[in-house]
């Protein structure tokens, strides 16, 4: 009896209220900025409606969602198995994606692959893949990771191998989005100090020597620098999301009274949204956009850290790493977007327009609630039954 009492329940699944308030208001707010920054964009030439982007980014979010909660059902020892198979499969898509006539090219970029008429962003996959193989990898090899530096150093070289081919589409900032993911889990599974260091600063010159040899990234980074020095120029793009800023003030616009979207703030319903967000819902909105991604994340530390008291590894990187994932990445749109950061093409997770980075992030979503349910069931199970204590009945 005792022994049924203390398996594992995998048919019984356990919602994090946190999460799902912190997830679900994300793609909400998300939903209405989209469809406030896009209803101009329709072209009634070409037989477009102003409902095309809504309605889409609208399936997108359906599909995700029904995509998670598949990927929610499927055990952590399923994923642990599958995270070596699903990093090459990206890998080798990123391959096929760089073959004439299977990549698409979007503004200068070829990052899409299309199949059955559905465009598939593989970079996005990849960082999905780079958390489950990275955390299973740690949990393979804890102890060479935390005594030797080439614990530390062997994971990359396949890293190394994905970024090579994201430089080429070219798409720096996914390729600095999976490193940070690695690095970020190797570091929070107990690397040594100096050896991680190291890492990070050989990680850091390489990325500055990138910038540098690359023509149009030293115009980024100039343009971030002094972006009204040439506001029609390198300076553009940042220029105008400041204004968005500036113009939002504590209380904002109003939603839909956006000016900045018109034309003038270029991707405002992709990479730009959080500038239209703080310019029609003021500081306010801004605020309470950062305050979810705040959540998101520390619920994530939050089940990392619970699943390693229990003793479940696997899942605590993997928490670990999609901790890392949606708060860097989040952070890096954020910055890019108030002028912290130099222009780089990364969508605003759960948020930005996009049917790749919606579908992902959800899943990811979704394996996260995984991590939560197996880790409560597991600390339920072990909760000691209370002892009856028996009566003495007595016969008159």
């Amino acid at each position: 009896m005792n022994a049924k009492k203390k398996t594992l329940k995998t048919d019984y699944f356990h919602y994090d209220p946190l999460l799902v308030a912190s997830s679900l208001a994300l793609l909400l707010i998300g939903y209405v900025m989209v469809v406030s920054s896009s209803l101009h964009l329709f072209s009634p030439d070409k037989g477009g409606h102003f409902w095309d982007y809504p309605l889409k980014q609208f399936l997108h979010i359906l599909l995700g969602v029904a995509l998670a909660k598949g990927v929610s059902l499927i055990p952590l020892r399923v994923w642990q198995k599958l995270g070596p198979i699903l990093f090459v499969a990206s890998v080798l898509l990123l391959m096929l994606v760089l073959i004439p006539g299977f990549g698409k090219t979007v503004n200068g970029s070829t990052r899409w692959l299309f199949i059955a008429g559905i465009g598939i962003q593989v970079s996005e996959a990849l960082k999905f893949a780079a958390v489950i193989y990275m955390a299973g990898y740690v949990n393979r090899h804890h102890q060479s990771l935390r005594e030797s530096a080439f614990g530390l150093f062997k994971p990359l070289l396949l890293f190394s191998v994905a970024s090579m081919l994201l430089l080429l589409e070219p798409d720096f900032g996914s390729a600095v989005v999976v490193l940070m993911i690695a690095m970020g889990i190797m570091f929070l599974a107990g690397a040594k100090l100096s050896h991680f260091t190291l890492l990070f600063t050989l990680v850091l010159a390489l990325a500055a020597l990138l910038v540098i040899v690359e023509p149009y990234r030293m115009k980024r980074v100039v343009g971030f620098m002094d972006p009204f020095a040439n506001p029609l120029g390198e300076g553009y793009q940042l220029s105008n999301a400041l204004i968005c800023f500036g113009d939002g003030g504590i209380l904002g616009k109003g939603l839909g009274n956006g000016i900045q979207k018109l034309s003038y703030l270029p991707e405002a319903h992709t990479d730009f949204l959080f500038s239209v967000i703080a310019e029609e819902l003021g500081l306010i909105g801004v605020a309470l956009v950062i305050a979810l991604f705040s959540t998101l994340v520390w619920r994530a530390f939050q089940m990392a850290e619970r699943a390693e008291k229990t003793g479940e590894k696997f899942a605590a990187y993997l928490a670990y790493g999609l901790g890392v994932w949606f708060g860097f990445q989040a952070f890096v749109n954020m910055g890019v977007n108030m002028g912290m950061l130099p222009t780089k093409g990364l969508t605003l997770p759960l948020m930005s327009y996009g049917g790749g980075s919606m579908i992902i992030m959800c899943c990811a979503v979704g394996l996260l609630f995984r991590v939560y349910s197996e880790v409560t069931e597991i600390n339920a199970s072990n909760v000691p039954e209370p002892k009856v204590r028996a009566k003495r009945v007595s016969h008159a």
